[in-house]
């Protein structure tokens, strides 16, 4: 649960490495029991951003407010690190049993024996790995290992949580396993968090707010879901997602609805354009149905185009398909469809997709 004031606010904050910019942020705040996630490509800034709000590597410049209070004394730094945790991508741990690594933030702080015990014993049970107490450290697997760097950091109970891709080296099980935990004691908790991830699936299923970055900059921020349906520009919906992006320009307005002339045909979007604009129709591949040519099937799809299938490609449980309607469009269908379509490169098709399916980004305003 999310309250107003934020705990953690950040002005101006610029960061230099050897001499070159690599970070650039005006503002940034977060909320108690908050999860941001930090979703960009490698080199985009959100593992330097992490540590410039851990107040782990230098800043040029920027002001950071802790509870509405300046961090900026090497005493201020000191107190405010006391009362968060950082986990990295590979676990750091000591030399010593699954047990003592959980409890060393705790006597670092001088804790009693028996108050230690009883954290670390919670902390352990909450992230399954309390038959692991006594084990070393070195006979870890990779997701045992995040578990017990997880454990470690929440046993302090720290106000904010920095996530810097802690699930990114994981098979798909341990990842999945990991993650429902997390959300779980993030919530139970009320423990604030940022985590930076490359996968945009990761960031949706653990936050309340998203923000994209690129060449050191947030591009976009806001509820995860606007990021994803709602991006701002070209960059943002291809990075979460929207793997059609087709330029055209407005032939006509509607009640709410315009439709747009690709050049090799029109298609119609849900929007808000004037004629003669020049706009960017985006669109995710799982809003795209495919038929046979000669079906007679009834669609509430306002956009139905003939298509011939370029190239299959498996994607698991599902295929993504690669259209030529004139223009280029991606679909995604399940294994199921593949067969009872019959699909196959050089195949046709129709391809289906609604006007409330179409995301609309202007040029002009």
């Amino acid at each position: 649960m999310t309250t107003d004031a934020p705990i953690l606010s950040v002005s101006d904050l610029f960061v230099k490495r050897g001499g070159v910019p690599v970070l650039d942020l005006p503002a940034f705040s977060i909320r108690k029991g908050e999860t941001v996630g930090l979703i960009g490509p490698n080199g985009a800034g959100k593992s330097t951003l992490l540590l410039a709000l851990a107040c782990l590597i230098k800043r040029e410049r920027g002001r950071i407010l802790f509870h509405g209070q300046v961090v900026s004394t090497r005493r201020e730094t000191f107190a405010y690190r006391r009362r968060i945790a950082v986990v990295f991508q590979e676990p750091l741990l000591f030399d010593t049993t699954v047990y003592a690594n959980v409890a060393s933030g705790l006597d670092i702080r001088h804790l009693d024996r028996q108050e230690i015990g009883e954290r670390v014993t919670r902390r352990l049970d909450q992230f399954g790995i309390d038959h692991l107490r006594n084990r070393s450290a070195r006979k870890l697997s990779g997701g045992e290992a995040q578990r017990t760097s997880l454990a470690r950091a929440f046993a302090i109970d720290p106000e904010i949580v920095f996530l810097d891709e802690p699930f990114s080296s994981l098979d798909p099980p341990t990842r999945e396993g990991l993650l429902e935990d997390l959300h779980r004691i993030l919530k139970e908790t009320g423990t604030a968090a940022v985590m930076a991830t490359h996968d945009r699936l990761e960031a949706l299923r653990l936050s309340e707010r998203m923000a994209v970055m690129r060449d050191g900059e947030v591009v976009q921020i806001g509820p995860a879901d606007a990021i994803i349906h709602h991006p701002t520009d070209e960059f943002v919906a291809s990075f979460v997602g929207m793997e059609t992006i087709l330029t055209g320009r407005v032939s006509g307005c509607g009640v709410g609805t315009i439709r747009v002339d690709l050049g090799v045909g029109e298609l119609e979007a849900v929007g808000e354009a004037r004629p003669g604009e020049a706009v960017r129709c985006c669109i995710r591949p799982e809003n795209v149905t495919l038929q046979l040519p000669a079906a007679r099937e009834e669609t509430s799809a306002r956009n139905l185009f003939p298509a011939r299938v370029e190239k299959i490609q498996p994607l698991g449980l599902f295929h993504r398909v690669l259209l030529d309607c004139g223009f280029p469009l991606t679909a995604y269908v399940t294994s199921q469809a593949v067969s009872d379509l019959n699909l196959r490169e050089g195949a046709g098709v129709q391809a289906a997709f609604k006007a409330t399916a179409v995301h609309v980004i202007r040029h002009e305003k």
